[in-house]
């Protein structure tokens, strides 16, 4: 089985959650990681695609909010296609394909808003099936780094969503 994991970095925190929950689905899976930019379009050759991205302005982030992180916080880039982008650009599977999301945030102050939950809605409405509810994980302020820890939660994150996904419907059932 095949997982592809999609991530949007403005920092480097989310790419780092990225990896990390990339190697806890390769302990069921075979894992490609891309970012938002090289991810492609057709995701058919799949059986899981994981998405992730920081949340701006309480949702996935939009041209703006990515520029603006460069401008007035000193971010060393930003992408030109993000997850939003690329979520309205990827063709909508033929048949259900099981999927998760996950974002980064600042730990404090606490805010309100997800870009996880905004990319979940995305992906149910191009018909992919959510499998785990959507994961937060957190950074030290707009920039990070990484609150200690979640790294090893995106990689037991990983575990749980490549545990959902590679067991069979006949194992669930006499589970």
């Amino acid at each position: 089985m095949r997982a592809l994991v999609v991530y949007e970095t403005i920092w480097g925190n989310t790419e780092q959650v990225a990896r990390a929950i990339a190697t806890g689905l390769g302990e069921t899976l075979s894992v490609d990681v891309m970012d938002s930019e090289t991810a492609p379009k057709v995701v058919n050759d799949y059986d899981l695609v994981v998405v992730g991205g920081p949340t701006h302005a309480f949702s996935m982030t939009r041209s703006s909010t990515r520029e603006s992180a460069v401008a007035q916080r000193g971010a060393p880039r930003a992408p030109t296609r993000g997850i939003r982008e690329w979520l309205v650009e990827v063709t909508p599977p033929g048949t259900a394909i099981a999927a998760a999301t996950f974002d980064t945030r600042v730990n404090t102050p606490r805010l309100p808003g997800s870009a996880a939950k905004a990319a979940k809605r995305e992906l149910t409405e191009l018909g992919f099936d959510i499998v785990v509810k959507q994961k937060s994980f957190h950074v030290h302020g707009y920039e990070g780094p990484l609150v200690d820890g979640e790294l090893d939660r995106a990689e037991k994150w990983g575990r749980t969503v490549g545990q959902a996904v590679s067991q069979s419907p006949d194992e669930s059932a006499s589970a």
